[in-house]
């Protein structure tokens, strides 16, 4: 049994769900989510909750059981609250800045690196060493974030490059000198 997917999905005051068959359609005060989800599971809304089970007993029907719900939550915390990941430039002169609505990054290249955001994500630069994107869909943010990493993804000898908040970067011991 699921432990995940047993748990019901409560949704709050301002979000309306739409259930038509597989297709499910989230609305909220930040955006609007929709999500096909596979045929071994059942979503159904009972009492301004959402509970999510499976059709049958089989392994997949299972493992489809607490990601269905997981994907679903996401989608209902997202139109009501919002997600963030906030990353974080070290190095000497690295640097990013926002032009408006792109973040342009200066990273060590010959050039500056621009991102344009997607629709539904918004940057926010708060000083010049730190970038906040958010958005509504979980996914999303966390696929901007990492391509905004992968920029200069950070190095193990000095620690330099983007990495997100509060990652632990493991670093190596560099050349000892000549004897």
């Amino acid at each position: 049994m699921s432990r995940i997917g047993k748990r019901p999905i409560p949704v709050p005051a301002g979000v309306e769900v739409k259930i038509d068959g597989q297709q499910v359609e989230v609305k909220g005060p930040r955006g609007q989510l929709a999500r096909e989800f596979h045929p071994k599971v059942r979503i159904a809304l009972e009492e301004n909750q959402l509970v999510v089970s499976p059709v049958d007993e089989s392994l997949e029907a299972r493992a489809q059981w607490g990601l269905g719900r997981t994907l679903l939550a996401n989608m209902v915390e997202g139109v009501s609250r919002g997600y963030e990941k906030q990353l974080e430039l070290t190095g000497v002169g690295y640097r990013a800045s926002k032009q408006g609505q792109k973040v342009v990054l200066t990273v060590g290249y010959s050039h500056p690196v621009e991102i344009d955001p997607p629709s539904g994500i918004q940057f926010e630069v708060p000083n010049p060493t730190n970038v906040v994107v958010r958005g509504y869909d979980r996914e999303l943010v966390g696929q901007v974030a990492a391509r905004i990493r992968s920029v200069r993804p950070p190095e193990p000898y000095k620690g330099k490059g983007i990495h997100y908040l509060g990652e632990r970067i493991r670093r190596k011991v560099g050349k000892t000198g000549k004897k």
